[in-house]
């Protein structure tokens, strides 16, 4: 019996090896939305799993790219007849939801105000008050809603754009999907949205870098305000120090204030939200940038989930960091 145990325990530790010299990790990259992606993860068979990712993000950019004619939002934008995946309506439930939550700071609705502004595919046009306000009635996310499978609009001029919260929840549902190939380490990453799983390939957790807000550092991946590890968390940054015009003396930045219809004139240069799922983090990063620092640090208080990172100028003009309380968990030293 003891011979037959022994036998059998060894055939076991045998199996595990060979599994554990199956598996390794796996680099994909490529294009979706306009950005580029990183996909980092342990391949519990050494598979490459990269054809069926392209092919899940063919799935995703049909239903949330602007750009494809064929999408369902730009048939939703063309007001045509168009069913709805189950993916579309939990990304667009959620979208309102953080609209709510942020009093209209984070809007999907905002498309039309960003192209006008000069921060989008089309040209930009001659901005006055009375443009301004002309946007502002075919603007905000209570004049739409989802009824039996269908998007509502209150006026048929009204384009959703959900790249603020689409390229998150893409993050999450990649995550899902490697999940469900028994990956237990990843780190995916779609144009700086980030979730974070297990460790690295040093057998370490995840380490992020938080660029330092400065517009002479755009090819410098090095330069960090501070860097956190990401045992098992989402991370979404968003800033205005690289998108931006300057006319007539004065500097414009892409981020829009939905609400009131101009780009923000606030002191806070980059938001970092940390959160559980990256559907939330990439959609709060840019409701903070439109709040601004105090209105953004006072709503932040209130919401338990997530941890924030701002980064703002002060009256000096040398830049300052805010952190949430528990931050100071996640951060490198």
């Amino acid at each position: 019996m003891r011979t037959g145990l022994f036998v059998i325990l060894f055939l076991l530790t045998v199996l595990s090896s060979c599994r554990q010299l199956q598996s390794k990790y796996i680099y994909n990259e490529g294009f979706v939305y306009g950005t580029m992606y990183h996909f980092v993860y342990e391949s519990p068979t050494g598979n490459d799993f990269h054809e069926e990712i392209r092919t899940k993000l063919s799935e995703y950019n049909l239903m949330f790219s602007p750009f494809d004619t064929s999408s369902v939002i730009a048939r939703i934008n063309n007001n045509e007849e168009t069913k709805l995946t189950p993916e579309f309506v939990k990304c667009f439930n959620r979208a309102i939801e953080i609209s709510e939550i942020t009093s209209g700071a984070f809007d999907i609705t905002a498309g039309p105000m960003v192209n006008a502004w000069g921060f989008g595919p089309e040209t930009k046009q001659n901005m006055t008050q009375e443009k301004v306000d002309s946007l502002k009635k075919i603007t905000g996310y209570n004049k739409i809603s989802l009824e039996n499978g269908k998007i509502i609009k209150y006026t048929p001029n009204m384009k959703l754009d959900m790249s603020a919260i689409a390229k998150g929840y893409t993050c999450d549902l990649i995550t899902k999907f490697l999940a469900d190939k028994g990956c237990e380490n990843y780190m995916v990453d779609i144009g700086g949205e980030i979730v974070a799983l297990g460790k690295n390939t040093q057998e370490k957790e995840w380490t992020i870098g938080i660029n330092n807000p400065e517009e002479n550092n755009f090819f410098d991946s090095s330069d960090y305000a501070l860097a956190l590890r990401l045992p098992n968390h989402a991370l979404a940054t968003s800033g205005n120090y690289r998108n931006f015009y300057i006319k007539n003396g004065k500097k414009y930045a892409h981020t829009i204030d939905p609400r009131i219809g101009y780009p923000v004139q606030h002191s806070i240069l980059s938001a970092t939200v940390l959160a559980n799922d990256c559907m939330t983090a990439d959609a709060m990063a840019t409701a903070f940038m439109v709040l601004g620092l105090e209105e953004g640090i006072e709503l932040a208080k209130k919401i338990p989930e997530i941890e924030v990172c701002f980064i703002y100028a002060d009256s000096l003009g040398n830049n300052q960091i805010y952190m949430s309380e528990n931050l100071e968990n996640y951060i490198v030293k």
